[in-house]
């Protein structure tokens, strides 16, 4: 796989440099940390020591001054030696841009260093349990009492609780001058009185944990809205800029678990041997992994189409762009894994091999953060100008 022709020689160091470190991890580390119940801490600590993890933070607050081109190579290798970091997604790529972009410069002081070196995380809190895709539904709400705040309400399927030193919740305070409600991002420390957390039970094998987060009278500070005072009129705005990010970063998820389980199938047809010939040289086989490859290369130029879009400051265009690659990667990376299991036949179904948890593991890019029918919503009526059907 060649890159010269679309990424900077930087860049094409940078993949280089997070693929060697992928390889010395590998699947059997991430399975072992799985099935410890362990975190992936050797792999974040290492990855951050080499400035991988804030590669697209500034370099005033500790970061490489890179963007979303650079963070998403860097989980896309990850992914491909078989060791993806999901908190990659929230931390640095959401939750890291969205105060890089619009927090106060105490905000900034406070968190930006601690996420580029890896030695605090941050979660994100936007799913509930009555909105799912509908975040006009969003029933999280802050409301003024003296100085602070008080936030109130719940959210499912945040990842890595459990482990960040907080969240930036999604919540709706009420607008002064329309009585409406308008979106607003708080950062919750994990430690806050009256946020409490429980465990969601998940048939998926992964280091990071999935929660139900509660949210009772939670005190907050004036500080602790993104953005300070501002931060009320522009919490659409610091939504969005965080959400393009996500679905760049679930694609290069995605799209590093594809090419994954596509070289553990090559190897397997390169070497197993039924006849005559090793079974890669039947069309049956050969085919759909040539397919599988196609598929997972379309969905990463269309990833690195959108990161340099947003990298550019084109937040329209990027928009249109991340919803494209998301939708396009998780499609490729579920018909790979699923090509690449049924290329070995039983042996795709055992432990030995690792493929079989990828099964499950692949539906996220379908679903999260977004589903592909959702997508396929926002692309129809947002480029092909189709009336809206919700």
């Amino acid at each position: 796989m060649t890159h010269a022709l679309l990424e900077t020689e930087e860049q094409r160091d940078l993949r280089a440099a997070v693929a060697a470190l992928g390889k010395r991890y590998g699947r059997e580390y991430f399975t072992g940390v799985v099935a410890e119940g362990r975190h992936t801490d050797e792999l974040w600590a290492e990855a951050a020591s080499l400035g991988y993890l804030g590669v697209n933070l500034p370099e005033e607050y500790g970061g490489g001054g890179g963007g979303m081109s650079e963070l998403s190579i860097v989980l896309e290798e990850l992914g491909a030696a078989g060791c993806p970091l999901l908190m990659m997604v929230v931390s640095p790529a959401i939750c890291g841009t969205v105060i890089a972009r619009f927090g106060t410069e105490e905000q900034k002081r406070a968190w930006l260093p601690g996420l580029a070196d890896g030695t605090r995380t941050m979660a994100f809190g936007i799913t509930e349990p009555d909105a799912g895709s509908n975040s006009h539904r969003i029933t999280t709400t802050a409301r003024r009492d003296g100085d602070d705040w008080l936030l109130t309400g719940r959210k499912v399927f945040i990842s890595g609780v459990d482990i960040a030193d907080a969240t930036l919740i999604v919540g709706r305070t009420e607008d002064a001058r329309t009585g409406k409600l308008k979106p607003c991002l708080f950062i919750v420390p994990r430690d806050a009185r009256g946020f409490t957390r429980s465990p969601i039970e998940m048939e998926l094998a992964a280091p990071e944990k999935q929660f139900e987060l509660m949210l009772d009278d939670v005190r907050l500070p004036a500080d602790a809205l993104v953005g300070g005072g501002e931060g009320e009129d522009a919490g659409l705005l610091q939504l969005f800029a965080g959400l393009n990010p996500e679905r760049i970063m679930t694609a290069a998820f995605a799209i590093g678990m594809g090419r994954y389980a596509v070289d553990r199938a090559l190897d397997y047809a390169r070497t197993r041997q039924v006849w005559k010939e090793p079974i890669g040289a039947h069309q049956a086989i050969a085919h759909p992994l040539a397919q599988a490859h196609i598929e997972l290369e379309l969905a990463r130029l269309m990833m690195a189409k959108a990161a340099a879009l947003y990298d550019a400051g084109d937040d329209m265009g990027a928009g249109e762009a991340a919803n494209m690659a998301k939708y396009a990667a998780g499609e490729a990376c579920v018909r790979a894994v699923d090509q690449s299991v049924h290329t070995l036949g039983g042996n795709g179904l055992t432990r030995e091999y690792g493929l079989a948890s990828l099964i499950t593991a692949a539906r996220v890019a379908r679903i999260a953060p977004v589903s592909r029918e959702m997508v396929l919503n926002f692309v129809s009526h947002q480029a092909l100008g189709l009336p809206k059907s919700y």
